[in-house]
């Protein structure tokens, strides 16, 4: 389901459960991986990355309706999915090899930096088009990781992004062909990787505090 390999100072972590969307046994390994990556001692980077047309489409709505009485507890292990990666102490990278759509887009937010794929796949929220809205959490998320314009515009219409589109948008700095986002992302991550990591972790958590807090704070409104 996840797989979580280093390629020198470049740990690679790979979602490869179809649509690889958040249920409990994808986060049960996401936070594993985590586990793992914040014990790192010395040079490192992340670079997270999906399979076949899915970098990852979010929540998992049929878990979710089937398990209703959970779903304040399930939102706060979401909440806390991207708080880590936002605050994990290295340099991080998103593969977008394909679709990256609600809480799947917010979790490639929640990195420093994004490649996404050219010919196929789309970074939407689409959240308005599903009758839901956004905990605050994500919404403050969303605000701090897009360009003010943009995170209007994403999250008022639903509006799917194609690579270009979305490099143009600012929500992804760099677009690449198939064979190449997951190269394109770990050479990225690799030049990034010797930078002390507490540092980066702590500026980025100086940076974001407010996105963190909401994050950590109430799920719900």
């Amino acid at each position: 389901m996840i797989d979580l390999q280093r390629d020198g100072d470049v740990y690679v972590l790979r979602f490869d459960a179809g649509e690889n969307r958040f249920s409990p046994g994808f986060l049960d390994a996401a936070e594993a991986a985590l586990d793992t990556l914040e014990k790192n001692d010395g040079p490192a980077a992340l670079v997270t990355a999906g399979t076949g047309k899915f970098y990852s489409n979010g929540l998992d709505l049929d878990w979710l309706g089937a398990n209703e009485d959970r779903f304040e507890d399930y939102l706060r292990r979401i909440h806390g999915l991207f708080a880590r990666v936002l605050s994990l102490p290295m340099p991080t990278v998103a593969a977008l090899n394909g679709h990256a759509f609600a809480g799947g887009g917010m979790l490639a937010l929640a990195h420093d930096f994004a490649v996404m794929r050219t010919d196929r796949g789309y970074f939407c929220l689409p959240e308005v088009d599903l009758g839901m809205t956004f905990t605050p959490g994500m919404n403050a998320l969303i605000q701090a990781r897009l360009p003010k314009r943009t995170a209007h515009e994403a999250m008022v219409t639903g509006r799917r992004y194609t690579a270009a589109q979305a490099e143009e948008a600012g929500i992804v700095q760099r677009t690449a062909a198939e064979e190449e986002v997951l190269p394109a992302a770990v050479e990225w991550a690799a030049s990034m990787a010797g930078k002390n990591g507490k540092t980066v972790g702590k500026i980025r958590a100086d940076l974001y505090r407010p996105a963190l807090d909401a994050l950590n704070g109430p799920v719900l409104p």
